[in-house]
């Protein structure tokens, strides 16, 4: 996996997505060619063909990973592929005659934009059939040190997606006695105290091109000479909590002590960083805002006439943010103004009675959300971040996960990478879950995730997942 600005990303994906890149640059060409005649007739055209071709690339790429087509968990079959992929064409054809509309005097025409998106459709179509069929060739061979319960997390990775780009081939026992293996003795190809076995001879001998170490116990265990010698000859050395957040995109909180935090090389924050996020706050609320006004009335329309003009458009709920500080986020109303009486909190469960049907919609389309872009401009929250929780909800957790307090340092957030990695939740253990996603962010925050965030937002809210 290559590593930009923090986040893993997949070698396979980004060789996927260079390659429909070429695609939508050949349907740029074929476009042009049809609509305005052969390009080395027309040698003056070719810098605008540049020009708007790497717009259309830009612009189709971005349409297609916020459809999820370059998810490393991507396991739809080949119609709901069609499919997303329609979609994200759609998308990007809408974005694309828009800007013909403000700028016609470009070659880059709705007949070249409409030839262009046949193509590329066609295209990238037969792309995906042949990425499904073709074995990823960037699949690293896989040896971890260690069979206990570490090595076990390993084991206990079943998705094809958790194991995206490795193959793990087997497990080394660190430990004399073959039953103090936790990971199944047909898993463990070798035992350090054997006689017979040499780790550095075993390694080379089966081209491993990465260890994994994950021993229970290090001290006097750990086979230091091998491994310094098979690292000399460019085999890497990763430690286990580091696999798991480069698979999993998140840090796996078992095991984990304080010094994990505190010699991390991320969790940095600096001004340059905070005045790029706040711009890009300010920036895309504003952007949001002004799109959405239609939705605004909508919306506000079908509260009052479902409420009879009598209850509440918008509610105001006390939330945690940035350094424990609480203020009001700002919501449509969707449940009924008697949800919570009583005054006692109460997670929101599946089929909520306390859910409206104005309620069940706007929630479920991520509508509810919307007015919280005024507390993004007022500064209490940022566009992406964790999820701001209530002070009821806070103290709970904060004594019952470990570091869960940890996510209180940076502001909350509309949207966030546990939002998109992680379906709703609502229990104890689902908070867990989703601070593994927090901290991840926290730790590889940059402008670029933010970015990447955003994009895949939209997957989110146009096939609602982990709505309720």
């Amino acid at each position: 996996m290559y590593r930009i600005f923090g986040h893993y990303i997949p070698r396979a994906l980004l060789v996927l997505g260079f390659c429909e890149g070429l695609i939508l640059l050949l349907s740029v060409y074929i476009g042009t060619s049809f609509a305005v005649g052969s390009i080395e007739q027309q040698g003056e055209d070719l810098h605008p063909l540049v020009i708007n071709g790497s717009l259309f690339i830009a612009v189709m790429l971005i349409a297609m990973s916020a459809m999820g087509l370059y998810r490393r968990d991507l396991r739809d079959r080949f119609l709901t592929i069609s499919f997303r992929v329609f979609l994200s064409l759609l998308m990007g054809l809408t974005i694309l005659f828009a800007f013909y509309l403000i700028y016609p005097e470009s070659i880059f025409n709705s007949n070249v934009i409409f030839i262009g998106v046949v193509c590329s459709f066609l295209g990238i179509l037969c792309s995906r059939v042949l990425w499904s069929t073709v074995s990823n060739p960037y699949v690293k061979k896989a040896i971890v040190i260690g069979a206990g319960e570490k090595a076990q997390l390993i084991e206990g990775l079943r998705r094809k997606s958790d194991l995206f780009g490795v193959e793990i081939l087997g497990y080394i026992n660190t430990h004399g006695i073959d039953n103090q293996s936790v990971v199944g003795a047909g898993r463990v190809v070798g035992n350090l105290h054997n006689e017979g076995f040499n780790l550095t001879e075993y390694l080379l001998r089966n081209n491993i091109d990465e260890i994994v170490i994950a021993m229970d116990e290090r001290r006097a265990n750990l086979p230091v000479n091998d491994i310094l010698e098979v690292r000399m000859r460019g085999i890497q050395v990763i430690e286990v909590n580091t696999f798991m957040e480069r698979q999993l995109g998140k840090i796996y909180l078992n095991n984990l002590k304080p010094s994990s935090f505190i010699f991390s090389d991320g969790f940095k924050k600096n001004s340059f960083k905070s005045i790029n996020k706040r711009l890009l706050d300010i920036v895309s609320s504003l952007s949001i805002l002004i799109l959405t006004l239609p939705i605004w009335l909508l919306t506000i329309l079908a509260i009052l006439i479902e409420s009879g003009g009598r209850g509440s458009i918008f509610y105001k709920q006390s939330r945690v943010g940035e350094n424990n500080r609480v203020f009001n986020v700002l919501k449509f109303r969707s449940m009924r103004e008697d949800a919570e009486q009583d005054g006692v909190a109460r997670w929101a469960s599946l089929n909520d009675n306390r859910v409206t049907r104005v309620g069940s919609f706007i929630r479920k389309t991520r509508i509810d959300e919307l007015p919280q872009l005024f507390n993004v401009l007022k500064g209490d929250m940022s566009f992406v971040g964790p999820r701001p929780e209530r002070p009821q909800f806070v103290k709970e957790l904060a004594e019952t996960i470990p570091f869960y307090s940890l996510r209180q340092h940076i502001k909350p957030g509309i949207t966030g990478w546990a939002q998109i990695c992680y379906p709703y939740g609502a229990s104890i253990n689902d908070a867990k879950e989703k601070l593994q996603y927090d901290l991840y962010y926290m730790k590889h925050h940059s402008i670029f995730l933010d970015l990447l965030i955003l994009i895949q937002t939209v997957e989110v809210i146009l096939f609602q997942k982990g709505s309720r």
